[in-house]
């Protein structure tokens, strides 16, 4: 299977991704930003390839450090 697994923590945020590119059956996107989730769920579906995100980060402050570690992670 092609699959991998990530995990990255900075001072502002802690973020858990896992890749499946062979079984889109499992999608769960949890970054505490809304409308990024919906995104990270519908570039999963139409892309069909299983993604599990799990995000902590300063949102309080911005998301911009959230969204761009996610990124990277991708």
């Amino acid at each position: 299977m092609r699959t991998a697994t990530i995990a990255r923590n900075t001072n502002e945020t802690q973020i858990e991704l896992s890749l499946n590119l062979d079984d889109y059956s499992k999608i769960q996107i949890d970054t505490g930003i809304g409308f990024f989730n919906h995104m990270l769920d519908a570039f999963a579906r139409h892309g069909r390839f299983g993604l599990v995100v799990k995000a902590k980060g300063d949102l309080d402050v911005d998301p911009n450090h959230t969204t761009e570690d996610v990124g990277i992670g991708t």
